[in-house]
């Protein structure tokens, strides 16, 4: 009896040391105890199931699954891992099979409301906007003050373009937490979109300043100064989202507009062409790299042929702005 004891008490203490090297930030470290746990008792779903946590917040998300099915396999109504086992499969955008994992933790607990939260995420990701807002909307009235679930149904809102619906939901989630960049951000781009550039300004300012590294913040406030026509300052703040994330792709696109507006050709097309080495297939840059070869054409008369074949690419990649170019000019 007393070896059982010693045994029990073994495995909980390194199930607890695995909880608070988790909690530290030392994951591999919490592993490390997760594993001796269960060595001790194979049948410990809980250690499992933190075992599972760990490895996705490593982004192991194979391996986080792994042990989210042996933990419902040894505890069937385990309702968290139901529900983190299809946070993982939406990580490895596998939505349809998350999208289940959603619904039996809702089925084993309806008063769930991360689970409807996370299911409409699912559902945003597979572009089925108004499933998503039927789940956010609930998960918002089992939990009054969810503002994540605020903030996604803002963004479910924006997809369809319905501005004045998400503007409020932002707003909801910023008085919820006033420490919420993203939701800064996504306001930002609602006031952008109904050409109220000077609310977007100051929301993306607001999530920069939570968020120093934001990148996407950086860009979008660009294309709010772009559209002010106050292109240096948009300029700025390109180049502060590439020093930020150095691949990417529509931000050196927005930035070549701003130098085409400044009829700085060249550097414009360096921009465009960086884009389009980054994300071949971004119709939009080649369609604006074809607008400076035109622009550009007095001094380099070979351009000429150059902003046809980018615009016939632009049209090939679906964008179809460039038909009417290539009508007037490429015929």
């Amino acid at each position: 009896m007393a070896f059982f004891i010693f045994l029990s008490c073994q495995r909980n203490n390194y199930f607890n040391l695995g909880k608070s090297e988790y909690d530290k930030g030392n994951y591999e470290n919490a592993i490390v105890n997760y594993t001796k746990a269960i060595e001790l008792k194979p049948d410990y779903a809980e250690a499992y199931f933190y075992r599972g946590l760990v490895y996705g917040k490593l982004q192991q998300y194979g391996k986080a699954i792994s042990d989210y099915n042996k933990a419902i396999e040894l505890k069937p109504d385990f309702v968290e891992a139901y529900d983190n086992r299809g946070i993982a499969y939406a990580n490895l955008q596998q939505y349809e099979r998350a999208i289940s994992d959603y619904n039996k933790a809702i089925e084993l607990k309806p008063d769930y409301a991360k689970a409807y939260n996370n299911r409409g995420i699912a559902y945003a990701n597979l572009q089925q906007y108004e499933k998503a807002i039927s789940d956010y909307t609930k998960a918002i009235e089992l939990k009054p003050d969810y503002a994540e679930a605020y903030n996604n149904r803002g963004n479910a809102y924006a997809k369809l373009q319905q501005y004045e619906k998400a503007i409020p939901d932002y707003t909801n989630a910023i008085e919820l937490n006033p420490d919420y960049p993203e939701a800064y951000n996504g306001r930002g781009n609602a006031y952008d979109d109904l050409q109220q550039y000077g609310k977007a300004i100051a929301d993306f300012t607001a999530a920069i300043e939570l968020k120093p590294d934001y990148a996407e913040a950086y860009n979008n406030r660009g294309l709010a100064y772009y559209n002010l026509r106050e292109y240096e300052k948009a300029i700025s703040d390109y180049t502060k989202a590439i020093e930020l994330n150095s691949d990417y792709a529509e931000a050196y696109n927005n930035r070549g507009n701003a130098y085409r507006y400044l009829q700085q050709y060249e550097t414009a097309i360096y921009d465009f062409n960086k884009a389009i080495e980054l994300k071949p297939d971004l119709a939009e840059a080649y369609y604006n790299r074809g607008l400076a070869y035109y622009l550009s054409r007095s001094s380099f008369a070979p351009r000429y042929k150059s902003a046809c074949d980018d615009w016939r690419k632009a049209y090939f990649l679906g964008y179809y702005d460039a038909k009417e170019l290539l009508d007037k000019y490429c015929k």
